[in-house]
């Protein structure tokens, strides 16, 4: 997919207040110094617009969700969309997911959202990929023992290969399902922009859940 570029995206996510910008001033000290309280935090990798991760903050408060995400003329539509919310328990940060060790301390972070994320489908490419045992081992060292990564993708060839990837890493897969819309993991989903439009289109959606070992 060719991104559109944003005239004047990066100027206005230095400038806004949600987007956190000293980030290693903040590793291991997510939730005191940014949210001012203890309660958990929950990222979401590659967030797109925020739909996912602005609904999420909006129905449960005493959870902090920051959500990630490289390109800067996406990540400005979700800040656009801040200026119309009273949102206090979200925050967001443009970052390439490869450095998600240099920002979260070991055991910091309680829950991680993969939505939808870029399959990368050539196989040079495939330590890219958000669910490779490379970032699986990656995420190991930031939450906490026995928390959840929820995956969700309409890209079956991506979700057969994270299948692979969690067993090959040894993670407890706890759940899945090849179509989530038509399954009793269905109640309480909260749909991204892109499953919106998958799921008109009649596609079906894989999902996830796992826990580190």
């Amino acid at each position: 997919m060719r991104l559109r570029n944003v005239k004047g995206s990066r100027e206005t996510i230095a400038a806004n207040e949600w987007v956190v910008k000293d980030l290693p001033a903040c590793k291991g000290h997510w939730a005191e110094r940014i949210f001012n309280n203890t309660n958990p935090i929950h990222i979401e990798i590659g967030m797109g617009k925020g739909q996912f991760i602005m609904e999420l903050a909006r129905l449960n408060p005493d959870i902090n969700y920051i959500g990630i995400e490289k390109y800067s003329s996406v990540l400005v539509r979700a800040l656009e969309k801040m200026e119309e919310s009273t949102l206090t328990n979200i925050r967001f940060i443009r970052m390439e997911a490869e450095n998600i060790q240099e920002v979260f301390a070991p055991g910091e972070i309680d829950q991680i959202y993969l939505n939808f994320s870029d399959p990368w489908p050539k196989d040079r490419h495939a330590k890219r990929r958000l669910t490779s045992k490379e970032f699986l081992s990656r995420y190991a060292n930031i939450i906490k023992k026995e928390s959840r990564i929820i995956f969700k993708t309409d890209n079956r060839p991506l979700f057969d290969f994270s299948l692979e990837q969690v067993e090959e890493s040894g993670w407890n897969l706890i759940n899945h399902t090849f179509d989530l819309h038509n399954s009793k993991y269905v109640e309480g989903n909260i749909m991204t922009e892109y499953e919106t439009r998958f799921v008109k289109e009649g596609k079906p959606i894989c999902r996830m859940v796992i826990t580190q070992p």
